[in-house]
């Protein structure tokens, strides 16, 4: 039997648990993890991959989600992790972190041939750097799609571009195209089926830098699936 999504009250506890960081309850307000979790489809027992995990927020939640019984693999590129590394390490001291298995390994390549059969793949706010750190995105998304068992999920969420800005502004913005994002993900074989309106922001004129913006960022999140037939 395939693992069920956490329920309300379990997403809800989640993120209310007493031991999270306070950090990490700073970046709630920007992220709304409870909504974020309800997305994704997370359950117990699942495994799942935390692409450019960074510092841990993001694998946190979802170590909490799968429980004991799951495992959450937290990705980083090795010029990421030089800066974020000792962060999460911190962080995986934590016993909510027992679950969780460091990886240090490129984008384009972000597993061991052993990990296989996936439930999910998480990858927030991130996609725009590959076009500045030169990651073959097409092999990338080839390679989650082949680590993911039929009907697993792949989530990207990323600071929204302005129409035909494609991935040219990642650098000087940290933006990037939803459309190019959704156009990349489908040629690797997957199947968008849900837009997450949570991080929406309408009258964000998505010209500006994302840091310290004059209003808060329009976001999006996107839910693919690895097709079961």
């Amino acid at each position: 039997m395939a693992p069920q999504p956490v329920s309300g009250d379990e997403v809800r506890a989640i993120v209310a648990a007493a031991d999270r960081s306070e950090a990490d309850r700073v970046l709630d307000r920007r992220r709304d993890p409870a909504k974020l979790i309800a997305f994704y489809g997370v359950g117990r027992g699942m495994k799942v991959l935390d692409l450019s995990a960074g510092p841990g927020y993001n694998t946190e939640l979802l170590a909490r989600a799968v429980g004991p019984g799951g495992v959450v693999y937290a990705q980083n590129s090795k010029d990421f992790y030089e800066r974020v590394g000792p962060r999460l390490a911190e962080r995986m001291k934590s016993p909510a972190m027992q679950n969780v298995v460091s990886l240090v390994r490129d984008f384009d390549d972000p597993l061991p041939a052993e990990v296989r059969d996936l439930d999910l793949v998480t990858f927030n706010f991130n996609y725009h750097d590959l076009a500045w750190i030169g990651t073959d995105r097409a092999k990338m998304n080839r390679a989650l799609f082949a680590a993911l068992k039929p009907g697993g999920v792949y989530i990207v969420a990323d600071h929204s571009g302005r129409a035909g800005t494609g991935i040219s502004e990642a650098k000087s913005l940290h933006r990037v195209e939803e459309a190019l994002v959704r156009r990349e993900v489908e040629a690797a074989g997957f199947r968008f089926v849900a837009e997450g309106g949570f991080l929406r922001n309408p009258n964000d004129p998505r010209d500006k830098p994302v840091f310290k913006p004059a209003q808060p960022n329009d976001e999006f999140v996107l839910k693919f699936v690895k097709p079961s037939n």
